[in-house]
């Protein structure tokens, strides 16, 4: 999370104004490395994880691989003279790395299901992505440091010159120190991993399981919709204006949301249940959105940036319950990857496909940048309640009507 914060929080203002990529280009740094993950981590890491039963293993190799190969795509941008072949050179060099950097996502989204019985799922989550916020924090501090140097440098300093890189590589080599003191994990008896629930996750079709995830790619394409472009967004000369140490304060309301909320996420799930957590959150993050859309004064941005932040931890803590529970252990890493696809795709597909088009046929059509903005806010909310109605129905509606048609509770 440190290195996510120091790294991608800033790389697509880097892109946008130091390299001069369109928006919807911009974009390509997520989406394409996000689809090529997902392939990867359903296809090939989540098989191999599943045969084996191997997840430690897999996480210390994608970190370590994927910090070598940062490392290398920063080296290969210096080496053209065009700065549109220099973006480009990153987004190609980004998707490489994070072929490898999906062992280490398909690893530790089964690890935690092994080691952990499906009560204590949501409280997990919940307190890793606190700890992970706090990393994000610094990271995202850090990296408005570096990106400039504190404005002794040109903007995008940082990136062009390699403290980004290198700082982000360190992390990563850093990271799989802990993991060597981690079990395995795996379902099988003597792995280390946790066999008391080896049954749970088959008392519901796979059919629920994957309405779930319809539901699950409206919601989380809506709440991150705006992940790539927001920087941008709040950076705009015509709008708030920001400066990168500004906006890693504003960004970071949302890493001290997740830190709160995160260590309170597991008794908000005793309390009203992952389900009706699920939509609390989802709810949450389509408010926000519109009052993104519709604020006009920073401190609201502030606010809502940390409302936004709750609405992620209590969706992703409270999604993740639910899929470890739909999911049969034996399936566990590669159905996780399809639970994993409708994250991983919504931090680029969505401003690819709907935001950055949107935005940049606004402003060809004359309409003012921060309209054009503010307008693909509007839209991931939409997309948002979308995905918070057929959750609903899935289950208000159709799961208790199973419960009651099989006879299971």
């Amino acid at each position: 999370m440190f290195r996510r914060g120091l790294f991608y929080t800033f790389l697509s203002i880097y892109l946008r104004y130091y390299l001069h990529l369109t928006v919807t280009e911009t974009t390509l740094f997520a989406s394409i490395p996000m689809v090529l993950s997902v392939i990867f981590q359903m296809f090939v890491w989540g098989t191999i994880s599943d045969r084996k039963q191997v997840r430690r293993t897999l996480i210390i190799i994608g970190e370590i691989a994927a910090g070598a190969g940062s490392l290398i795509v920063w080296y290969l941008h210096r080496q053209t003279d065009s700065l549109r072949a220099a973006g480009y050179i990153i987004i190609i060099g980004l998707s490489v790395v994070e072929i490898f950097w999906s062992m280490s996502n398909i690893g530790w989204s089964a690890l935690i299901s092994d080691l952990y019985p499906q009560k204590d799922r949501n409280a997990i989550q919940g307190k890793l992505q606190s700890i992970g916020g706090i990393g994000r924090i610094l990271g995202v501090l850090i990296g408005g440091m570096l990106y400039d140097l504190l404005n002794h440098r040109f903007e995008g300093w940082g990136f062009y010159e390699g403290p980004l890189f290198f700082v982000a590589a360190g992390v990563m080599f850093i990271s799989t120190i802990p993991m060597l003191f981690m079990p395995e994990g795996g379902i099988k008896k003597g792995t280390g991993g946790n066999d008391m629930d080896i049954n749970a996750g088959q008392q519901y079709p796979l059919k629920i399981f994957y309405i779930f995830i319809a539901a699950m790619i409206f919601i989380n394409f809506g709440r991150n919709t705006i992940a790539v472009i927001f920087p941008q967004y709040l950076v705009l000369d015509s709008g708030f204006g920001v400066s990168s140490k500004t906006l890693s304060y504003i960004v970071n309301t949302q890493s001290a949301a997740v830190i709160i909320i995160g260590f309170a996420v597991g008794w908000l799930g005793r309390k009203i249940g992952n389900g009706c957590s699920l939509l609390l959150g989802t709810g949450a993050s389509a408010l926000s959105l519109v009052v993104f859309a519709l604020a006009n004064h920073l401190s609201i941005i502030y606010v809502s940036n940390f409302v936004r932040g709750a609405s992620h931890v209590i969706t992703l803590a409270a999604s993740y319950a639910l899929a470890s529970h739909l999911i049969p252990p034996e399936r566990r890493a590669r159905l996780f990857g399809v639970y994993n696809a409708t994250l991983f795709l919504s931090w680029g597909l969505a401003a690819t496909f709907i935001a950055g088009p949107l935005i940049d046929l606004l402003i060809k059509a004359g309409k003012p940048e921060v309209f054009a903005y503010r307008m693909s806010f509007v839209v991931g909310a939409a997309l948002s309640v979308i995905g918070l109605i057929i959750w609903g129905i899935l289950y208000l509606v159709i799961i208790p009507k199973y419960e009651v048609d099989e006879k299971i509770t």
